[in-house]
């Protein structure tokens, strides 16, 4: 893969069918190199042809990974160059920045040419910008096909711990190994019995909650009819959470899908206000005034454990019992 000398680049593996893999910073700083380079070194150990860290990877404005002119041109460069992966290293805050100005008949002929982009949290932002602007790839694709956008782990906090042997989640690291070699076509995990029986089908979509909030109004947000909606967020109170998921009720966005599926909500602090109210009980109430199934435990989201999901493919949701599945 081309690069410039100030880019990192990794001797390709012993397995040449796994897709080459370039990392990238379209969003928040990394405010150190060691988690990149170490997250480089493990994913040339997981397999992967090529490993390469973009030029402008470890650039620093202010909060953010080099300043606007600087991302928007990485986020270019690395469509251009096609590569099999497109990781991002971290979110943060930025990609919302960019999105008036992405050039999305180049994103979409990445995904032509077989990338594949991954993250999640701010990388929603280019996630729903490329299903509204449609470069997202088709809905519908034949099996082994890994090319579009993910919503999946990210280089420093799932490849490049230096808490872990691994740099990282096992599970993690091994689910999105197998999404990127075309082979993940399922994930489940364990909901609510009050589901038993439920079967739709739709487009999948969504991200992190405040992200997806804050694009709705614009022209970045898609227009999904019949979808699956999942969401995710982190440093959210509960009543914060509510508040914006009624937001999206309101708007007519919730109606509008077949089911909801939430992830992890995490690292929120309680209040001495709450007086029995909890993350459970929004949810509650927001089931009680919309009529969509809003299924809880995807394992996605600011946690360790975390699937990889196809963001705009069309999907299947099966729950037998507490048993749910997306199939895809």
């Amino acid at each position: 893969m081309p690069h410039t000398p100030d880019a990192l680049s990794i001797a390709p593996s012993d397995h040449p069918t796994m897709p080459s893999l370039l990392i990238h910073s379209p969003a928040g700083v990394v405010l150190k190199a060691a988690p990149v380079r170490r997250a480089a070194r493990r994913l040339k150990a997981l397999g992967f042809a090529d490993v390469a860290i973009d030029e402008s990877a470890l650039a620093k404005h202010q909060r953010f990974a080099g300043d606007d002119d600087t991302r928007l041109a990485a986020l270019h460069r690395v469509a251009q160059l096609a590569p099999g992966v497109a990781l991002a290293t971290r979110g943060g805050y930025g990609l919302s920045r960019l999105l008036d100005r992405i050039d999305w008949p180049v994103m979409a002929r990445s995904v032509e040419q077989g990338t594949a982009w991954v993250g999640y949290s701010d990388v929603t932002a280019l996630h729903l910008g490329a299903l509204a602007h449609k470069a997202a790839g088709p809905d519908k694709v034949g099996e082994g096909v890994r090319a579009g956008f993910w919503a999946g782990p990210m280089a420093c906090d799932d490849f490049g711990r230096d808490d872990s042997p691994e740099g990282g989640d096992d599970v993690t690291q091994e689910i999105f190994v197998e999404a990127m070699t075309g082979l993940l076509e399922a994930v489940g995990f364990r909901t609510e019995a009050a589901f038993d029986g439920l079967e739709v089908q739709g487009r999948l979509w969504g991200g992190n909650l405040a992200v997806v909030q804050a694009l709705l109004g614009t022209p970045h947000f898609p227009k999904v009819k019949g979808g699956i909606l999942y969401l995710e967020d982190v440093n959210e109170h509960p009543y914060r959470i509510e508040r914006t998921l009624l937001q999206l009720h309101q708007a007519g966005v919730l109606a509008q899908q077949k089911a909801v599926v939430l992830g992890a909500f995490t690292a929120y602090k309680k209040s001495p206000l709450d007086r029995g109210y909890t993350l459970k009980a929004a949810i509650e109430h927001l089931r009680s005034v919309c009529p969509v199934p809003i299924l809880t435990g995807l394992p996605f989201g600011h946690v360790p454990t975390k699937v990889c999901l196809p963001v705009g493919r069309r999907a299947q949701l099966v729950v037998q019992g507490r048993d749910a599945l997306v199939l895809w």
